[in-house]
């Protein structure tokens, strides 16, 4: 149930923002409760107990450089653009 919350409450973040550092953190939030989930269900079912510490360590490895990738691009655009938002980076193709 918190899994779900958090998943949630990040995805809303996600939609919500047009900031695009927060929509990072929301995708990171997301990510956690991704986690969240796959720890207590390797806590439950039998089959996954021994892997799923595994397969969370793997995500979290995605999230670090999801994380590190997705705030050197918002740093760069930033240093051009000025602006944080989302909706400000569409002029770019023009």
């Amino acid at each position: 149930m918190l899994s779900a919350l958090l998943f949630c409450v990040g995805s809303f973040g996600f939609l919500a923002r047009r900031n695009a550092i927060a929509m990072l953190m929301s995708i990171e939030l997301m990510l956690n409760a991704v986690n969240l989930a796959i720890v207590a269900f390797g806590a439950f079912v039998p089959a996954l107990q021994n892997r799923a510490s595994i397969i969370a360590l793997t995500v979290m490895a995605v999230a670090a450089a999801e994380a590190t990738v997705g705030l050197a691009i918002v740093i760069a655009i930033y240093r051009n653009r000025r602006t944080p938002l989302v909706d400000e980076y569409a002029s770019m193709r023009e």
